[in-house]
């Protein structure tokens, strides 16, 4: 189980791709939660979507992934660190896990957007967050009715008890 944490934060006037990667890093509660972090994992965003761009020229996916070591390199943080974020990313749908075959035969695991464009990703992260809400709401509706469903049965057996 993991937590979706979703932030109202805005940018500024006539923001910087790096300011707007921030804000949507933000939220998406993707950004570490811990004072002091790293306020660097836009960063992985922005790597993240150059990838992709360039799978899509070459016309090979194994560009668009980017290993653990990548990712903890571009946010500033160490290997462990990263792993311990990526849930958030792969919960949310943001990204996938890809693996491949380098060149010396190596298997090498790793990340990539779950799209060819941030937008493709977001719209897969717009679908987890929905998917979660349609869930809460079939709970509420059968919350609602139990409740009612309580009610009765208590009032009938205090009828039963009032009678007797």
């Amino acid at each position: 189980m993991h937590k979706i944490i979703l932030t109202d934060a805005e940018p500024g006037l006539n923001p910087s791709s790096e300011e707007l990667a921030k804000i949507i890093i933000e939220r998406l509660g993707l950004m570490p939660r811990k004072k002091g972090s790293t306020k660097n994992m836009y960063r992985v965003l922005l790597e993240l979507y150059e990838r992709a761009k360039l799978a899509s020229k070459l016309k090979d996916q194994r560009h668009s992934i980017m290993t653990v070591d990548e990712m903890a390199l571009f946010a500033g943080i160490t290997k462990q660190t990263m792993y311990e974020y990526l849930p958030r990313w792969l919960g949310l749908n943001f990204i996938t896990k890809s693996k491949f075959i380098d060149k010396n035969g190596k298997n090498v695991v790793g990340y990539r957007l779950n799209g060819n464009t941030i937008e493709e990703a977001f719209e897969r992260v717009k679908i987890t967050i929905n998917n979660n809400l349609n869930f809460t709401g079939r709970y509420i509706k059968e919350l609602q009715k139990l409740i009612k469903n309580e009610k009765i049965r208590a009032t009938q057996k205090q009828k039963k008890l009032f009678e007797s």
